[in-house]
């Protein structure tokens, strides 16, 4: 039996037999990682924070015969705030959901893991909004699926202040209400993913709300993830 150190994230946790619970973790070295981890539904169990949604930690595993075990973990961040408040929870479940989407086991997901960590540390402290929908451009980025802001994509005119435009999912991309042929988007919702890449910009509640839906059929539109988490915090917001 080998031991292998991971830095991870733990993205989901489901139950298994009477005190055990399936770890979905996503690793700066190794990617996606599923791992079991034993005893952890018994009180006063000595991990049963490694378990707990968004716990950032170092965890031990033993691996035998392709298959992983959390034996030690050492927390880092347990990003308790995030449990407290129902929308930053929500917010918080919606980025580890992509976050799971968008790598695989096995595949190097450092840039999406180091990404959902920045993006759970600024939920805590400020707008869940502008994070989430920052963090989801950021991944699908990573994933190869990047989103095209500069402008009109067929005519390079700034779209900076314009009422109504295009978006077209299969290229990913904005255009001029003349020039595409996409679904029709609001300035609002433009105005809320610039803010989100740093372009400055004053988005309003219902920008960033129509933002996250856009990137939400775009991100189901190219994985076929299902986005219950996602759809569940643009229901409460």
């Amino acid at each position: 039996m080998d031991n292998i150190k991971v830095n991870a994230l733990m993205l989901r946790a489901t139950d298994y037999l009477e005190n055990d619970k399936i770890l979905t973790l996503l690793t700066a070295e190794r990617g996606k990682i599923t791992a079991g981890i034993k005893g952890v539904k018994k009180a006063g169990a000595k991990l049963k924070f490694a378990a707990q949604p968004f716990c950032f930690a170092e965890y031990i595993l033993a691996e035998r015969g392709g298959r992983y075990t959390v034996t030690q973990a050492s927390e880092c961040e347990s990003f308790y705030d995030l449990r407290t408040d129902v929308n930053k929870f929500y917010a918080a479940c919606a980025a580890c959901e992509t976050a799971a989407a968008l790598t695989f086991e096995g595949d190097g997901g450092g840039g999406i893991f180091y990404g959902c960590v920045k993006a759970l540390t600024q939920m805590c402290g400020g707008d869940e909004d502008l994070a989430l929908i920052s963090f989801l451009l950021t991944s699908l980025k990573g994933a190869g699926y990047g989103i095209s802001t500069e402008g009109c994509a067929a005519c390079s005119a700034d779209l900076t202040g314009a009422e109504k435009m295009r978006f077209d999912m299969d290229a990913g991309a904005f255009y001029c209400w003349e020039c595409g042929n996409g679904a029709g988007v609001s300035g609002a919702t433009y105005t809320a993913i610039k803010a989100a890449e740093g372009c400055g910009g004053n988005a309003a509640a219902e920008g960033k709300k129509r933002a996250l839906k856009l990137l939400k059929e775009y991100l189901s539109y190219k994985t076929e993830a299902k986005c219950l988490s996602l759809s569940e915090y643009i229901a409460l917001i």
